[in-house]
C-alpha cells in the first residue's frame, strides 16, 4: 500500500508547487499593484453592452450564434488533432470518415453563412 501511495507523491508535489506559485502571484499583485480601478476599468468589456441588473433581459441572438459556432469549430479542432496524429494507423477508412465529418461541418457553415448568421450589423 505504501508503494502505491508513493506513486502519487510527484503529483502531490506538483500540486503543492502550483498552489504556492499561484498564491505568491495573487498576493504579490495585491501588494504591488494599485487597487483603485477607474471608470474605464469598470466599463463594459468584450461583450458589447453595459452590464445590467436583471439577468433575464433579452439580448441579440447573434451572441448565441457566435457561441454555437465557436463550440462547433472548437470541437472540430479537438477531433482533428488526434486524427492527424493517428492517420497512419486508421488507414483509408479513417481518412474518409473524417472527410465526411468535415464535409458535414462545411455544409453547416455554408448554410449559416448564406442565411446571414455571420453578418454583424
Amino acid at each position: 500500500m505504501d508503494a502505491l501511495l508513493l506513486d502519487y507523491l510527484p503529483i502531490l508535489i506538483f500540486l503543492a508547487i502550483a498552489i504556492a506559485i499561484s498564491a505568491v502571484a495573487v498576493i504579490g499583485s495585491v501588494i504591488v499593484a494599485r487597487q483603485h480601478p477607474d471608470g474605464e476599468k469598470m466599463s463594459a468589456y468584450e461583450c458589447g453592452f453595459d452590464a445590467f441588473v436583471d439577468a433575464r433581459n433579452k439580448f441579440d441572438v447573434r451572441f448565441y450564434l457566435v457561441a454555437i459556432l465557436f463550440i462547433i469549430f472548437d470541437l472540430e479542432v479537438a477531433f482533428l488533432f488526434p486524427w492527424a496524429i493517428s492517420l497512419s494507423k486508421v488507414g483509408v477508412f479513417g481518412f474518409w470518415s473524417m472527410m465526411v465529418f468535415l464535409g458535414i461541418l462545411t455544409v453547416g457553415f455554408v448554410y449559416e453563412w448564406r442565411k446571414g448568421a455571420l453578418e454583424w450589423e
